[in-house]
């Protein structure tokens, strides 16, 4: 097949969008499919022409956050390729033109719907938006032939909100990289000289993500905090938590060593429709502590392989951490149960899930694209 994939985020900027993009990509590289990629600029700083940039612009109050907009190039773009489906990312600006686009070519269209926009508008002051944000989403999302929600409680809340068309399509991890054989003494004792339980956040460290909870932890005796990640509420973050490790910004190996390496990983963010940092530390065998809304709902299992706690309870969160913290059997036991609960859930098999999508829509009636 030929696959238009038209994503709201891309390369250099590193997000959830953006990991599920370049997985699929990969995935469809080794099954003998073409693609290409319509994306917000500056784009990878390679050449490559499977890949079509578009004005892209940050937003005022998160510089590293860019926003595709809407781009009377996506069409001609898609005519020159000639997609059998095209492929829309988190569609929000670019991705109207990207539905359009496919409408005006007679092309079916497979929208993967990723990022809690409503729950973004209402972290950073938009209150009151809630029902013009889910009008809009709906009017882009009711024009594709398919939409693939990434867990059960965000499927439940879009067929509440009258979203046609849905399915459920969740997120692969790659559970060779996330492993338990990469827990590493060395850097433990560098970053818990004095043995302490390591826990740990992983993730942009930005008002969506509530990182500033985390100084709900900074006392627990016994306990090193370790923040993985980078953003604009870094600076602020570090004066609330100056006893704690800050890494930055990691991928790769030095990723995999971190996350295995903790004793507890506790997430923060109550909006979240999948929870990918989430399934990596279950892969890597640590237990997770982790508000119990949106897709956590779907990857801890309280007292199995974590703790869930009431997303606006810290004093709640603080109890699960220091429980787990506290006790080495009970972190082992759910360690081990982690790693057991993603099994099966690598990107090449929820992948050809999604080639599955593409096959199903390509297969459906005129009649069908026209409803």
């Amino acid at each position: 097949m030929r696959i238009a994939i038209v994503t709201e985020s891309f390369l250099p900027h590193v997000n959830g969008v953006t990991n599920s993009v370049c997985r699929v990509l990969e995935h469809l590289a080794r099954r003998g499919h073409e693609a290409l990629v319509v994306a917000p600029g500056p784009g990878p700083d390679v050449r490559d022409d499977r890949l079509r940039l578009t004005a892209g612009v940050p937003l005022p109050f998160y510089r590293s956050f860019v926003v595709g907009l809407p781009s009377r190039h996506v069409t001609p773009a898609l005519r020159d390729f000639r997609p059998d489906v095209v492929h829309l990312a988190s569609p929000l600006m670019l991705g109207t033109s990207g539905v359009a686009a496919a409408r005006r070519l007679g092309v079916p269209a497979v929208a993967v719907f990723q990022t809690d926009l409503v729950g973004f508008a209402r972290r950073y002051g938009l209150r009151g938006a809630d029902s013009l944000v889910w009008a809009w989403l709906r009017h882009i999302y009711e024009r594709a032939d398919r939409t693939l929600a990434p867990s059960r409680p965000t499927l439940d809340e879009l067929r509440k909100r009258g979203f046609p068309r849905l399915a459920l399509w969740a997120r692969g991890v790659d559970d060779q990289r996330f492993h338990p054989r990469h827990r590493s003494t060395e850097l433990r004792e560098h970053l818990a000289p004095r043995g302490e339980a390591l826990v740990g956040y992983v993730g942009r460290l930005a008002t969506e993500k509530r990182p500033w909870l985390l100084a709900h932890l900074a006392d627990l005796a016994g306990v090193r905090l370790v923040v993985v990640g980078d953003g604009p509420a870094r600076r602020r973050l570090e004066r609330l938590l100056p006893e704690a490790i800050f890494t930055g910004f990691r991928t790769g190996q030095e990723l995999a060593k971190l996350t295995a390496s903790l004793d507890v990983f506790v997430h923060t963010g109550a909006d979240e429709t999948f929870g990918q940092a989430v399934q990596e530390a279950l892969a890597a065998g640590v237990p997770v502590v982790a508000p119990a809304s949106g897709g956590p709902l779907d990857l801890v299992r309280p007292g199995h392989n974590g703790l869930l706690y009431p997303p606006d309870d810290p004093a709640a969160m603080r109890a699960a951490v220091a429980t787990l913290a506290s006790d080495a059997a009970l972190r082992a036991r759910m360690g081990a149960h982690a790693r057991l609960s993603v099994h099966g859930r690598g990107w090449a098999g929820v992948c050809d899930e999604l080639i599955g999508h593409y096959q199903a829509v390509l297969g459906a009636t005129p009649a069908e694209h026209a409803a």
